[in-house]
């Protein structure tokens, strides 16, 4: 047993929460992964954007990796936007005000999408104009990525930043890293509580950016089925 742990008997403890919090911070990361790739996937597939996939680097430190996904999202963001701005040049200004006014039928408004991407495109999915709705008339891109892109910037240059993602590795050692007890007490602690702020806030952003992802693929889902 380390001296400092003799000195501070908690300091295991502390350890195992800090661990703990770094695996579920990293689940979290992986699940946003796995969803930002579902979404550029859609995107590519139906709107004839070129979005490129993104993977978790183990060897890579969390702001590294949170970096990586918000390289991601932002392609997301612009492609958006590039569509919006694509309907926008292209519609007569009454059928572009349609395409956001909540009293209008949601099917019209497909199909006004739908004959836009087929100028566009030439040749288009059935599913496009849905696609490009649902992504335009939510909030997915205006305030969930915006949200969570903002979340991941604070994380990666927090403590939490600098930490590899491989839980094993040198980056949660160093800050495990005992110099004399009373030191490494302190900085246990606050690095716990700066996980379990960060943390808190990044996964109710993150599961709304899941849910909305859910919401656009499981109708694409449904059009093929």
């Amino acid at each position: 047993m380390a001296l400092s742990d003799l000195l501070y008997p908690d300091n295991p403890k502390r350890r195992q929460e800090l661990i703990d919090l770094h695996q579920e911070l990293l689940n979290c990361m992986s699940t946003n992964f796995r969803a930002t790739n579902e979404l550029a996937g859609v995107l590519n597939q139906h709107l004839g954007c070129t979005i490129t996939y993104i993977q978790m680097r183990e060897s890579s430190t969390v702001k590294e990796n949170c970096d990586i996904i918000i390289q991601a999202m932002s392609e997301i963001q612009h492609q958006v936007q590039k569509i919006d701005t694509d309907m926008k040049e292209k519609l007569e200004p009454v059928l572009y005000q349609k395409l956001y006014d909540i009293k209008e039928p949601e099917l019209e408004k497909i199909a006004i999408a739908h004959k836009i991407f087929s100028i566009v495109l030439g040749e288009v999915t059935s599913t496009a104009g849905m696609v490009a709705i649902k992504l335009l008339g939510s909030n997915l891109i205006t305030l969930t990525v915006s949200k969570l892109v903002s979340l991941l910037a604070q994380i990666g240059a927090s403590v939490l930043g600098g930490i590899s993602i491989t839980i094993l590795g040198l980056g949660i050692e160093m800050i495990l890293h005992a110099i004399l007890g009373a030191v490494e007490r302190n900085q246990l602690l606050a690095a716990v509580r700066s996980y379990e702020t960060h943390l808190a806030e990044f996964k109710a952003a993150s599961e709304k950016y899941q849910r909305a992802i859910r919401e656009v693929t499981s109708l694409v889902k449904q059009q093929v089925q």
